[in-house]
């Protein structure tokens, strides 16, 4: 069987969830067939790897050059038995792909436009041309992967015109080896480093944030949150690439009132790269996910991996990963049904999640027995391996 994974990230690019997940996924799935990836962001030297340019240098609009992006993609699949699209920006490939050649199109839904509004604001009018894109492939795709049963109820509501018996769960999954806090005396050394690079206590309580800086990740209810919390908790955001100048100055803008007011306010811009990130992850006590929009949160694996239990907004598929008082703690969260996810009670919202945090940083060895817990589910229930194998067996009942 070939298989062609069609993405706009993968090695050295990536931006997100969506990355990673092709890149692990990618790998597992290559024990068992031919893979081919195609992805945006020019030529690769990894063999089975294909990097494009847009077409003829794009027109210069950001949703056309998607388009300008996904032709070569789509013609380049010819030969391929299956075809497997992630996200808006590689979904019209895998539906030309279909159209042109005739074979099957699977895509991995990892969120949906309905359900992020706010695009309008980093888009424009383009963010009517990804909604039209998502909206034609995943009406006519043979099958739709959700990551989580929450992502698959949205959906159904965002499509009503899918067939329910199209559209399978299969979660994300985690290398939870990958993850591991550092073991030698070498890793160690290393880790210390970084963290003494980042003025990180390792002596304080502290609350790390991984995330870009985007309306459904809801910093800025984070940063409300944290003038509640008490003095002694660090605050460690590693959160970079804004959506819009608008929100990258709400946040800048937060974050230097809260370094006015109290020390141990660490802001890292740039992404790290994984090691460094463990190492970040691991010098901290709680890690935190306030996400207002999230199918599964791969972020949140991730911290469990290296163990740190985890407080996260109850909402999408977080609940599917984090288990309320085993290992971490789920805030209420009511929204708004109009697809925007605004918290209906924000102030509320923002109490209770303080409230969390500051209970979960200064519990000492209940939060270390929730991070053991979790790393433990993550390596039971989000393992690659099944994951590539409920995969393998979804695009064989499609091939039948």
């Amino acid at each position: 069987m070939r298989v062609d994974l069609l993405t706009r990230e993968y090695p050295p690019h990536i931006y997100g969830g969506a990355g990673v997940h092709v890149t692990e996924l990618a790998a597992v799935l290559r024990q068992h067939v031919d893979v081919r990836v195609r992805a945006f962001d020019g030529p690769r030297d990894e063999p089975g790897v294909t990097g494009y340019e847009a077409l003829g240098g794009g027109v210069g609009d950001a949703s056309l050059d998607v388009l300008a992006h996904n032709l070569p993609m789509a013609r380049d699949c010819a030969g391929a038995d299956l075809v497997h699209s992630h996200t808006w920006y590689a979904n019209m490939a895998g539906h030309l792909a279909k159209t042109l050649h005739g074979v099957p199109h699977i895509l991995s839904a990892h969120s949906l436009e309905p359900m992020r509004p706010w695009k309008a604001e980093q888009l424009g009018g383009g963010y009517r041309v990804s909604s039209w894109i998502e909206r034609t492939a995943y009406e006519a795709a043979d099958a739709i992967i959700a990551v989580s049963a929450g992502m698959r109820a949205d959906v159904l509501r965002s499509y009503p015109a899918l067939d329910p018996s199209r559209v399978h769960v299969i979660h994300n999954g985690i290398d939870v080896d990958a993850w591991a806090p550092p073991a030698t005396d070498e890793a160690r050394a290393a880790a210390d480093a970084v963290v003494a690079e980042w003025g990180i206590d390792r002596s304080r309580p502290a609350v790390v944030f991984v995330g870009r800086i985007t309306r459904q990740k809801g910093l800025p209810y984070l940063l409300r949150a944290v003038e509640r919390l008490p003095k002694e908790i660090q605050i460690v955001l590693c959160a970079g690439a804004p959506d819009t100048p608008e929100i990258a100055l709400e946040v800048s803008s937060a974050v230097a009132r809260l370094q006015e007011q109290r020390e141990g306010v660490i802001w890292i811009e740039k992404m790290l790269p994984r090691a460094e990130l463990v190492a970040v992850i691991d010098a901290c006590t709680v890690f935190v996910c306030p996400s207002i929009y999230e199918p599964l949160g791969i972020v949140n694996l991730e911290a469990m991996a290296v163990g740190l239990p985890v407080v996260a907004s109850a909402t999408g598929g977080i609940p599917e990963v984090v288990v309320d008082g085993v290992t971490g703690t789920l805030v209420p969260l009511d929204q708004l049904a109009d697809g925007t996810g605004t918290p209906l009670r924000p102030d509320e919202y923002v109490a209770d999640l303080a409230d969390a945090l500051a209970a979960a940083a200064l519990s000492g060895e209940r939060a270390s027995g929730m991070g053991k817990a979790g790393r433990q589910r993550a390596r039971d229930h989000f393992s690659w391996d099944a994951i590539g194998d409920r995969t393998l067996d979804l695009y064989q009942s499609i091939l039948r």
